[in-house]
C-alpha cells in the first residue's frame, strides 16, 4: 500500500506582490491584525506599514525653567498608545489577568537581531522591580484605551517637584499647529506652536489644579478649590463650568469623543479615612448647556482611574464572566493592592447606608499586582 504524504505547508513568503498589496489595503490600521500579518515571514512585514495607531509622534518643546522667557533648551512631548490587555484564561472560573499600559515598537539591537520575526506577535512587558517579559498577543485580548502625552525629561528643579500632568490639542487635521497645556500646581502654562514659548494662562482659579483632560477640542483643568474650567485652545479664554464639584477630590474621564464623565469621591465622616468606605457621584457634561448632569447609569462602559491616566473602554468587547462587566468603576491607585469595581445601587446589608450613590461592589475582587509607570496588572478573581 503506497505511503501517503503529508501536504506541505504554503511558503507564504512566495506570495505575489500584488497579492500582499491587496492584503495590505484591506487590514484595518487599528486592529491588531496588521501586526500578526507583518509576522509572518520577512517579505509580509517590508511589504506592510507598520500601524499608524502605534506610532508615537513627538514634539521638541523649550524648557519652561525661566518662563516665559524662550530658552535653548529642549523637551520632548510624546503620544503614547495604551491598550488594554486581557490574558485569555485556560478556564472559565480562573482568574483573568489584565495588563493596562503603553505599548510601542521596539527599535534596539537586541530586538533587531535576537528575535525571530514571529516574535512581532510579542509585547514585551516590562514591570519595575522584575525582568522584562515577552506576552504573546495571540493568547491576548487587545482593547485599545485611547492616548495620554507625556513629557520626556522634565525641567529643572524646583519646578519639576509640581509638574502634575500635560495635554495637548492639534489646531488643524495635519497637526502642524497645535496648542500644549502644563500644568505645575498653581500654574497653569500654555505654549502655541506659532509662538513656541511658555506663557502662564491668566485667569484661572487661585488653587491646585489636580487633572486637566481633552474632550472635543477643548481643554478641561479642575481645581483643588472645587472649580472646573473649560479652555478655548484657539483663544485661550477660561470659562468656569456650573455647576461645581461638591467634593474637592474630582476627577475627569474622557470616554473618546463620546462623553465627558465627572466623578467625585465622597469620604464618609470617620475618624480614620477608610479608602474602601468611600462613596462616589458621578455626572456626564452637557456640552450644549455646558453643564454636569448626574448619572446612575454608564451604559456598557468600564471606566478606569488611576496613576496611568483615567480612560474607559466598552465592555461590550469582554466576554461575560471575565470579571470585568459594564456599568462600573475600578480605581487603580489606592493605599492597598486589593480592590473591588465600583457600581450604583450596592446594597451592604446596613439599612443606614444611602443606595442612591457609587460604592464599593465586594464582588470580583481586584489585585494590584503591579500600578508603577508604564504598566498597571491586574488580577480580577471571580
Amino acid at each position: 500500500m503506497a505511503k501517503i504524504s503529508s501536504p506541505t505547508p504554503p511558503d507564504w513568503s512566495q506570495l505575489p506582490e500584488e497579492l500582499l498589496h491587496l492584503i495590505s489595503k484591506n487590514l484595518d490600521n487599528y486592529c491588531f491584525d496588521v501586526v500578526h500579518a507583518r509576522s509572518v515571514c520577512h517579505s509580509w512585514r517590508s511589504s506592510i506599514p507598520f500601524p499608524s495607531f502605534l506610532l508615537r509622534p513627538s514634539y521638541s518643546l523649550p524648557s519652561i525653567a525661566e518662563f516665559p522667557c524662550k530658552s535653548k533648551e529642549m523637551r520632548t512631548l510624546e503620544k503614547i498608545p495604551l491598550f488594554l490587555f486581557r490574558v485569555l484564561a485556560p478556564a472559565a472560573a480562573s482568574p483573568s489577568e489584565y495588563f493596562l499600559g503603553k505599548i510601542g515598537r521596539d527599535e534596539s539591537d537586541e530586538h533587531m537581531e535576537l528575535l525571530p520575526s514571529p516574535l512581532q506577535c510579542s509585547v514585551k512587558v516590562k514591570i519595575p522591580g522584575s525582568d522584562p517579559t515577552l506576552m504573546n498577543m495571540l493568547d491576548c485580548q487587545i482593547l485599545s484605551l485611547g492616548h495620554k502625552y507625556k513629557m520626556i525629561g522634565l525641567d529643572h528643579q524646583p519646578l519639576a517637584i509640581g509638574y502634575q500632568g500635560v495635554a495637548f490639542l492639534p489646531l488643524n487635521e495635519g497637526g502642524g499647529e497645535f496648542v500644549v497645556l502644563r500644568n505645575y500646581n498653581k500654574v497653569l502654562l500654555v505654549l502655541t506652536s506659532a509662538e513656541m514659548k511658555w506663557k502662564q494662562l491668566q485667569n484661572i482659579p487661585d488653587a491646585i489644579c489636580s487633572d486637566i483632560a481633552t474632550y472635543r477640542g477643548r481643554f478641561y483643568a479642575t481645581f483643588h478649590s472645587g472649580e472646573i474650567v473649560v479652555i478655548d485652545p484657539y483663544s485661550l479664554e477660561v470659562n468656569l463650568l456650573l455647576p461645581s464639584p461638591q467634593e474637592p477630590l474630582h476627577y475627569l474621564v474622557p470616554s473618546s469623543n463620546d462623553e465627558l464623565f465627572l466623578v467625585e469621591v465622597i469620604f464618609p465622616v470617620l475618624e480614620v479615612i477608610v479608602f474602601s468606605q468611600f462613596t462616589c457621584r458621578v455626572s456626564r457634561l452637557d456640552e450644549k448647556a455646558g453643564k454636569w448632569v448626574e448619572v446612575i447609569d454608564l451604559g456598557d462602559r468600564v471606566l478606569f482611574i488611576g496613576q496611568l491616566g483615567n480612560f474607559s473602554c466598552s465592555a461590550k468587547e469582554l466576554p461575560h464572566g471575565c470579571g470585568l462587566s459594564r456599568n462600573s468603576i475600578l480605581f487603580t491607585h489606592g493605599l492597598g493592592n486589593v480592590t473591588f469595581p465600583f457600581k450604583y445601587g450596592v446594597h451592604t446589608g446596613n439599612a443606614e447606608d444611602d443606595l442612591n450613590c457609587w460604592r464599593s461592589s465586594r464582588k470580583n475582587r481586584v489585585v494590584i499586582l503591579n500600578k508603577s509607570y508604564p504598566v498597571i496588572t491586574l488580577r480580577v478573581e471571580r
